[in-house]
């Protein structure tokens, strides 16, 4: 079992940046898959970015690719998801999630297939 801590949301203007944080509470290395998902008000969460439990490699939804980035610190057991060049549709509820994979180079991007959810962190970004 692993617990989840979300950190870093705000209110910002378009074109600004954040980044959130993800502590965990033990290791995440090589034993959860970890994810980034998003909840606007009245719509379903989303995918947002996803890193391999091997670290080895990202992934992203379409509307993030060259603006978001996430990146692990197996030092600190903590998740970073730097969003740049922020939009008004960026607005939502920010959650990072962990699952147990089927292999080390494996992601989802199905949020009923992730068992370990953060409280979330709002990010809002003002035009």
């Amino acid at each position: 079992q692993v617990r989840l801590v979300e950190s870093g949301g705000g209110l910002v203007q378009a074109g600004d940046s954040l980044r959130l944080s993800c502590a965990a509470s033990r290791r995440t290395s090589n034993w959860y898959q970890l994810g980034w998902f998003r909840q606007a008000p009245g719509k379903e969460r989303e995918f947002v970015a996803a890193i391999t439990s091997s670290g080895s490699a990202t992934f992203y939804t379409d509307s993030v690719k060259g603006r978001f980035t996430t990146t692990t610190d197996n030092a600190k057991n903590t998740l970073y998801l730097q969003m740049n060049s922020l939009r008004p549709e960026d607005t939502a509820d920010y959650y990072c999630a962990a699952r147990i994979p089927n292999s080390r180079d494996g992601y989802d991007r199905r949020p009923d297939r992730y068992q370990y959810w953060g409280q979330g962190t709002q990010v809002t970004v003002s035009s």
